[in-house]
């Protein structure tokens, strides 16, 4: 079965990667398995260093490097991820029970299958985030604020994580019963 998809959005510094942090370890605290997946725009970005042994495998044409250590295993595909679905990617974290998805928002908005926890600063900020994603499944707040916005949860993630993890956690049972 394939893990919960979670995608965490917001915009630039608003605390995507401290929420999942939160989220995960709240839940791994609770015995579910994790797994976290970035999306990395920078275009320059690598993994890999200029000269140690997997970039020098890389460079001679391997198209997949996989560095093993003490307590990591670490699988370098070099290829375009321009036509990489969110499939394949999910694909990769087959023994985790929930992925949380930071980013990706191009492929995630409207994507129904993909439940979102939306990260935002001000009632403005959730007012039109409503217009760009579906479904939403919690505004994470860092400070509170008054909203018109009713339907949907928000929770302050750092004074209330379990709250948040609650939610997390019915949409695992959920496709569990199903």
């Amino acid at each position: 079965m394939m893990a919960v998809a979670i995608a965490v959005v917001g915009g630039k510094k608003s605390g995507k990667t401290t929420t999942i942090e939160i989220l995960t370890k709240e839940l791994a605290e609770r015995g579910y398995r994790i797994a976290a997946v970035k999306h990395i725009p920078d275009p320059n970005f690598t993994i890999d260093r200029e000269g140690k042994d997997t970039w020098r495998y890389a460079q001679s044409g391997a198209k997949t490097v996989i560095g093993v250590s003490a307590d990591e295993i670490a699988t370098i595909e070099k290829r375009e991820s321009a036509n990489v679905s969110l499939n394949d990617i999910l694909r990769r974290c087959g023994d985790d029970d929930v992925v949380f998805l930071e980013g990706f928002k191009d492929l995630v908005a409207r994507n129904k299958a993909i439940y979102k926890i939306v990260v935002v600063k001000t009632a403005e900020e959730a007012e039109e985030d409503l217009e760009i994603f579906t479904p939403i499944l919690a505004f994470a707040v860092s400070s509170p604020f008054k909203s018109g916005e009713k339907r949907i949860p928000y929770v302050d993630v750092r004074k209330n994580p379990e709250k948040l993890a609650d939610l997390v956690e019915k949409m695992v049972i959920k496709k569990t019963a199903t």
